[in-house]
């Protein structure tokens, strides 16, 4: 038996197992279509603010008054670790990347020794439990134009929990929502 005729069989078996293989394959494409059990992927939506201060609105279940009396204070000081490159929360510390975050809930926005972007000037008013909370969330959504290029705290426990972690890094916090 010569190469010729090895090929010829070689070929022959591959067609019958194409046209096998390829027929199923058509038919179960075109008969069954198969629906995604679930999306890959679910895009976050900033919803506007109704106070007139632009931005992001907390999230809608974030409910601060019944929350932060049960916050973790130390999971809220894990998750700030990540803030940490650029803020300090000790009193007088200064970063020269971001301001010191010591007593920030009811003080003044922008209202501390640092070169603030013009967006975060113009933003004003005061750092409420339910402001911090909507920043904290989504920066760039709440205020656009800042300088902070930090994503957000997406989930809303760990979020709660920064704000109570917040609250206690200062010599006399506000008095918690009711």
């Amino acid at each position: 038996m010569d190469s010729f005729e090895l090929n010829k069989y070689a070929g022959g078996i591959l067609a019958a197992l194409l046209t096998l293989f390829g027929t199923k394959t058509v038919l179960d494409i075109v008969l069954r279509p198969h629906a995604a059990a679930k999306p890959g992927y679910v895009l976050p939506v900033a919803v506007k603010s109704a106070d007139g201060h632009g931005g992001a609105a907390a999230p809608a279940k974030l409910d601060l008054a019944a929350s932060l009396p049960k916050a973790d204070v130390a999971n809220g000081e894990s998750v700030f670790k990540a803030c940490l490159a650029c803020h300090s929360v000790d009193k007088g510390v200064a970063k020269p990347t971001g301001p010191n975050l010591y007593g920030v809930i009811g003080r003044k926005v922008a209202s501390t020794a640092f070169d603030y972007s013009e967006a975060m000037k113009g933003f004003g008013g005061e750092w409420s439990y339910d402001r911090i909370a909507t920043y904290i969330s989504d920066p760039k959504g709440t205020v656009p134009g800042n300088k902070m290029s930090f994503a957000g705290v997406k989930d809303q426990t760990d979020l709660v929990d920064v704000v109570a972690f917040l609250r206690s890094k200062s010599d006399s916090p506000p008095p918690l929502p009711k």
